[in-house]
C-alpha cells in the first residue's frame, strides 16, 4: 500500500460495509485493496467501534509517553550515580573557574551514555552556554596561568596588581587585565573582611615627609605561639622610604629594649627628626625619654584612641598581619623570630609598594639617594 495510507477511521467504515453484506471482490475493486488486507484489518480492529479505537489509540500513546517517562528517569538516575562520587561544583571558587570542569563532565556523560549536550546539561543543571565559549587564546594563556598559580601559592595574600608586577619583574609582558581576568578565572582572589565605616570627624594632619628620616614610626604587635605563649613584635619604618629598619620578637620587651635596638639602627643610618608612637609603657618610659633626650629626637605622641594619627605604622602592622602572621603557626620562639626575619627581608628588598610607584622600599630609597 505504497503511496496510500488509511485512517482507523477508514478502516472501520470498510469493515462495517463487509461485516452488513458487502462482497469481498466488490470492496477490493472499490478501495483498491486485496483481501488479504481485509482480514488483516478483522484481526486487529474486529469486533471494535470508533470510540473504542480512539480510546485504544490514546491508552497506546499514554503507554508509550510513560515508558519513555521511565526510560529518561532510569537515565537520569544512572547519570547521577555515575557523577555523584565526582566534585563537581566547588562553592568557594568563581563560576569562569568552574567552566573547564563542567565541560568535562558533560563530555563524559555524553561518551559514557551517548546523549545529546542538551540532555546532559539539562540531567547535571548546568547552562549549555558553559559548553559554547572557547576562546582561542586559552592555550596561551596556559604559561600564564601556571606563573600566576605559583606566584599566588607562594604569596597566598597578595592581590592581582602585586602578582602583576612581580611577573612584570620576571619579563612578561602581559597587561593588568589580563592577569586580572586569568586570577579571578582560577579562583584565587583573596577574600577580605570588610569593616563597618564609621562617621569621623575633622582630624589634623602631620606635615608630609619630604626626606628619610625625617619621620620615623612605632609600634607594637601581639600574637602567640602554638602553646599558647605571647609574644610581641616591635616595628619600626621610615614613614618616606617606607623601609622597616626595626622587627624584633621577643615575649618581653622593655622601654631599655626599645632604645638598645633603635642605637643599633643608628649605627649605620641617620638619626630621625621625629619619632611617632602611641602611648604604650615602653614608649612612654623613662629609659626611651633619656635616649630620645641625649639624641636629640623629638618623640611625638598620639592622642588616646586615635591610632590613625600614625597611619603609616598602622598600614605596616596590617600587612605584617595579613601576609605573615596570620599565615603560620608558630611553635617556637626561634622559629617565629626566623619566619618574621625572613618576611621583614622580603618586604624591604622585593615586595612591590603601591605608594612607592610598585618598587620596593629599598630600591626606592637607592633611587632617591642616587637623585
Amino acid at each position: 500500500m505504497k503511496g496510500k495510507r488509511y485512517t482507523e477511521q477508514q478502516i472501520l467504515s470498510i469493515l462495517e460495509q463487509v461485516d452488513a453484506g458487502q462482497s469481498l471482490a466488490e470492496m477490493t475493486r472499490l478501495h483498491g485493496i486485496a483481501v488479504s488486507t481485509i482480514h488483516r484489518w478483522k484481526a486487529k480492529y474486529g469486533g471494535m467501534t470508533k470510540n473504542e479505537t480512539r480510546r485504544f489509540r490514546l491508552l497506546e500513546e499514554e503507554n508509550r509517553r510513560l515508558k519513555k517517562l521511565v526510560a529518561d528517569l532510569s537515565l537520569d538516575n544512572q547519570v547521577l550515580k555515575e557523577v555523584g562520587g565526582k566534585k563537581v561544583v566547588d562553592p568557594g571558587a568563581t563560576p569562569q573557574s568552574q567552566t573547564p570542569l563542567k565541560r568535562e563532565m558533560v563530555g563524559f556523560v555524553r561518551l559514557r551514555f551517548g546523549v545529546t549536550e542538551r540532555r546532559a546539561c539539562r540531567q547535571l543543571g548546568f547552562w549549555r552556554s558553559t559548553q559554547r565559549h572557547n576562546s582561542p587564546g586559552e592555550e596561551k594563556d596556559q604559561v600564564l596561568k601556571a606563573r600566576l598559580r605559583f606566584l599566588a601559592l607562594e604569596r597566598p595574600r597578595f592581590g592581582y596588581r602585586r602578582l602583576h608586577v612581580l611577573l612584570k619583574r620576571e619579563g612578561l609582558k602581559v597587561n593588568h587585565k589580563r592577569v586580572y581576568r586569568i586570577y579571578r578565572a582560577e579562583g584565587l582572589a583573596v577574600r577580605r573582611k570588610t569593616r563597618k565605616k564609621l562617621v569621623a570627624g575633622e582630624r589634623g594632619n602631620k606635615p608630609p615627609v619630604s626626606a628619610p628620616n625625617q619621620r620615623w614610626s612605632m609600634d607594637f604587635m601581639s600574637d602567640q605561639l602554638a602553646s599558647g605563649q605571647r609574644f610581641r613584635v616591635l616595628n619600626v619604618v621610615d614613614d618616606f622610604t617606607r623601609e622597616c629598619l626595626i622587627m624584633h620578637v621577643g615575649t618581653s620587651i622593655t622601654g631599655a629594649d626599645v632604645a638598645r635596638l633603635l642605637s643599633a639602627v643608628l649605627v649605620e643610618r641617620a638619626q630621625p627628626a621625629m619619632i611617632v608612637t602611641d602611648n604604650g609603657p615602653e614608649f612612654i618610659s623613662k629609659a626611651l625619654d633619656q635616649w630620645s633626650h641625649e639624641h636629640g629626637i623629638i618623640q611625638h605622641f598620639n592622642h588616646p584612641g586615635k591610632p590613625v594619627e600614625n597611619a603609616y605604622i598602622e598600614s605596616f602592622n596590617g600587612r605584617v598581619r595579613d601576609e605573615c602572621l596570620n599565615l603560620h603557626w608558630f611553635q617556637t620562639l626561634p622559629q617565629a623570630r626566623l619566619i618574621v626575619s625572613a618576611w621583614h627581608q622580603d618586604y624591604n628588598q622585593v615586595r612591590p609598594h603601591s605608594s612607592l610607584d610598585n618598587l620596593s622600599p629599598q630600591t626606592f630609597a637607592r633611587l632617591y639617594q642616587a637623585g
